[in-house]
């Protein structure tokens, strides 16, 4: 449809993608004025003429991008969590349909917005996902040349700290067991592991950089069970603590409260429900393992001591992983530092 010149365009869905997005607008009244494609570079050329307008755009990779530029146009942009525009969506999966989708969802009073990362947010989020693809792949190295030392009869500890060991197997003039072939062959597995190896002690060196000159990284850094790679990541992928409402808003977007299937008047708590950002998730539980298995830090926490007693090593993890969460919110909502004491014990989440 065609814009008539008394609409006042005020809502605009925006289906984003590689080459084509799909433009959806309504007006004041929720009328329809206009649907468009529209080619990659005829987007921006597209909002700097339209009036100043609400615009929604799906949270994924590019929608930052996408957002920070629309937002300089003068607009007000608002990203939107693809699963809850799904509910939007009346019939089939087209483009047309999901601009529709994203522009019904915007207006809604109750819908959940993802904050707008800025260019320094993604640059140090790029760092963690480039090391964190680098471990995956120094993993399967590793993993390949131990099963194919394991079928020559080679065998050592497990363990990241003890590929040392495989490499003097494979390098020994004096070992038999393997066939010229085969050691030309894992030699090229074993320089890529030192390869690899390398270039994530740069990427931790660069992240390690970066925590030093974020004065609320080091903050972060002294919460036990936090370190220098965990505060990067919370910092980077936060942002402004004011954009969860409660602590206990931000630990549930990261997937660390009971899932509900509550009905009746009865209450079903069920296992954490994993939602939200996987990798920070993981820092964290990784994290509370290293608290649990300290002496020290049972001694210290009496509540830490008695949920062992009563509960799995991986249940009392996640707890403590939800108590450390609630503590970053309110460190970088208040601007505090870290003060050790005897906190309020939480609920313990079924596994």
């Amino acid at each position: 449809m065609k814009t008539t010149a008394n609409a006042l365009v005020v809502t605009i869905g925006l289906d984003i993608a590689k080459n084509f997005f799909q433009v959806h607008e309504i007006d004041a009244t929720g009328q329809v004025v206009l649907r468009r494609k529209l080619s990659r570079g005829d987007v921006l050329r597209f909002f700097e003429a339209q009036p100043k307008a609400l615009v929604g755009i799906e949270a994924c990779g590019t929608g930052h991008y996408w957002a920070r530029e629309i937002t300089a146009l003068g607009h007000e942009v608002k990203l939107l969590p693809p699963t809850y525009v799904k509910a939007y969506v009346k019939r089939g999966k087209t483009d047309a349909a999901d601009a529709e989708a994203i522009c019904e969802a915007v207006t809604r009073p109750t819908m959940h917005f993802v904050p707008i990362k800025s260019p320094e947010q993604q640059a140090a989020l790029m760092m963690h996902r480039s090391r964190e693809l680098l471990v995956g792949q120094r993993t399967a190295l590793v993993n390949a040349l131990r099963g194919h030392l394991a079928e020559l009869g080679i065998v050592t500890a497990k363990g990241i700290h003890r590929v040392a060991d495989l490499v003097a197997e494979l390098v020994g003039a004096g070992n038999t067991k393997i066939p010229p072939l085969a050691r030309a062959s894992l030699c090229c597995l074993a320089a890529e592991i030192e390869a690899v190896e390398m270039q994530i002690e740069e990427l931790e060196a660069l992240i390690i950089e970066w925590h030093k000159s974020n004065e609320a990284s080091r903050r972060l850094a002294k919460i036990p069970g936090v370190g220098p790679i965990t505060a990067s990541a919370v910092v980077a992928t936060i942002g402004d603590a004011s954009n969860f409402t409660s602590p206990r808003h931000l630990s549930a977007a990261l997937g660390l409260t009971p899932r509900q299937n509550s009905s009746g008047g009865k209450a079903r708590q069920g296992s954490i429900s994993k939602a939200g950002n996987t990798y920070l998730r993981r820092l964290l539980f990784i994290g509370a393992i290293a608290v649990i298995r300290s002496k020290r830090a049972q001694e210290a926490s009496s509540w830490l001591a008695r949920l062992l007693e009563r509960r799995p090593l991986k249940v009392v993890a996640i707890a403590l992983a939800n108590k450390t969460v609630r503590v970053i919110w309110a460190m970088l909502q208040g601007g505090e530092a870290y003060r050790a004491g005897k906190a309020a014990p939480l609920s313990v989440m079924p596994a």
